[in-house]
Parts: C-alpha cells; structure tokens; sequence
C-alpha cells in the first residue's frame, strides 16, 4: 500500500506555498495524525519543508516510526508567485498556467514537467512496504500522474484539501497495476 497525504492546514491558507516554508497549525498536525491513525505503514516519508516534516514526525511519533526527508516530494515552485494570493496574480498568466503549466510556468517557476520527473524518481525509491508520504497537493497529483498515468487534467478531479488521503494498491512489474482504494477529504 501507498498513502499519499497532503500536509496539514499552513499559518497562512490561501497562497501559493511553493518552496515557501510556512509552517502549519497545531489543528493542521492534529487532523494529519488522526488521518494516518489507522494506516498499516511500516515507512514514513515527508518533503523537506516544514508543514509536512512537522506533520510526519507527529504521525511518526504516535506511532513509534521515524520518518525519513526526500525533497523530491516538495510542491512546484511558484517562483515569483509564491507566497502570493491567486488573486494578487495577473488574472491571464494565471489562466495560462493553469491551462497549460509545462508551457507558461509561473516566472522564475518549476515546469510541471520538471515535478514530474521528480516525483517520478521518488515514487522508484519507495521500499516495497506499506509507506505513507506526507506531501503537498501538486506532488499528489504528479505521482497519481506517474502511477495511475493520469494526464493533468485529470488529477485535477480530485480535490485535495488539507490532511486528505490517497490510498493506493500497486502491484509491481512490468505491466503495474494501480487501485486507488480510497480517498479521504
């Protein structure tokens, strides 16, 4: 089993929180333990940024694991949007980088593309364990892009609020097979 968590609520809801190290709220970590309270993980894994370490090493400490850091799970990089609002953003290049995000990346930004392949060589890493990751939104929908070879439209149909949980069966090997079992919002 795979669970892909998102991080729990940040200080500051309602920005682009890239390479941002916010860090997340009491209740934010709470909801991520409760959340992982029934998981048969024997591996935790986080991103390098403070809302999800803390967040990991809350759930790991509940459950007597240590959690390990791979920045490869961190969120794309909003470049000079992060830590902006949406709405502090020029309405047109925002539509075009929600449109098409490999070609019109935020300035000084990640590619969509580039998250990907990251998430990608993260995803090969993984031990062969039930592990949970403890991640943001955009790597979420990068490894269910990987893993379920979804195009990016359609991981956005899954809504991803703070502390959800993707739960993914795989079964390895050359033609891999992928369920997701469950998703808890």
């Amino acid at each position: 089993m795979l669970y892909l968590m998102r991080h729990g609520a940040p200080v500051r809801e309602g920005l682009l929180l890239g390479r941002t190290d916010d860090p997340v709220t009491e209740a934010g970590v709470a909801a991520c333990v409760q959340r992982a309270a029934g998981l048969e993980a024997a591996v935790i894994v986080s991103s390098d940024l403070m809302r999800t370490r803390d967040c990991a090493r809350a759930i790991g400490n509940a459950r007597g694991i240590v959690y390990n850091v791979d920045r490869r799970w961190r969120e794309l990089d909003f470049g000079a949007w992060d830590g902006l609002r949406p709405a502090d953003i020029d309405p047109a290049a925002f539509a075009r980088f929600h449109d098409d995000p490999d070609s019109a990346p935020p300035p000084d930004g990640e590619r969509w593309s580039s998250l990907l392949d990251r998430v990608g060589n993260a995803l090969a890493v993984l031990p062969p364990v039930p592990t949970l990751v403890v991640t943001h939104g955009g790597a979420i929908r990068a490894a269910l892009a990987d893993l379920c070879e979804f195009d990016r439209r359609q991981t956005w149909a899954f809504d991803l609020p703070y502390a959800a949980l993707v739960s993914l069966r795989i079964w390895p090997g050359p033609d891999r097979t992928v369920q997701i079992v469950g998703l808890a919002t």
